[in-house]
């Protein structure tokens, strides 16, 4: 899944700390239900502020450490965090829409991508999930979702299935076992 967008919500001039962190209404607990469903959510996520010098790794793992708390404060849980530190011009493999950091995942935790489902609001997190083979793909409206869902419909570019919010992508999802 990804976060800016999906998770918390997402700003123009980018997450930076933690005091610039703020959940999405009901995505803790989508989360939650997430894990007590059995799920394992491992974040997918684009993080040029690395690189554009906004803030330093170690910041970026802070927030990731406080938001995965906080999370397992509410009963959910985070596996893992993967993240591309580059910006867009950069040419790595890392950064969605590659697929690199599915990529990544799968090697660490033995995923069968055809049994995997990611969550995203761009155009880029549903490309990354085609191109690695991710077995559903949900688009949230959240973030830049309702912007992402009109591209979708002009290219011809078709998500398993388009929600609201997290939540909303978690029931279905529960609702639609593979």
């Amino acid at each position: 899944m990804d976060r800016d967008g999906v998770i918390n919500k997402d700003r123009a001039d980018y997450v930076k700390g933690w005091s610039e962190f703020e959940f999405l209404p009901s995505s803790l607990e989508a989360l939650k239900l997430l894990t007590l469903n059995g799920y394992k959510t491992i974040l997918i996520t684009n993080q040029s502020v690395i690189n554009r010098r906004m803030v330093t790794e170690a910041g970026l793992q802070e927030i990731h450490k406080k938001m995965t708390a906080a999370v397992v404060d509410h009963g959910g849980s985070i596996e893992a965090v993967y993240y591309c530190p580059h910006v867009p011009e950069g040419g790595c493999n890392c950064r969605k829409p590659e697929p690199g950091l599915i990529y990544q995942a799968q090697a660490d935790y033995g995923l069968d991508l055809s049994k995997t489902c990611m969550i995203g609001d761009s155009l880029k997190d549903i490309r990354c999930a085609q191109r690695a083979g991710c077995g559903r793909i949900i688009l949230v409206r959240t973030g830049h979702g309702k912007e992402t869902e009109r591209f979708c419909q002009e290219l011809g570019i078709k998500p398993d299935y388009a929600a609201d919010d997290l939540m909303a992508a978690v029931k279905w999802l529960l609702e639609n076992p593979s």
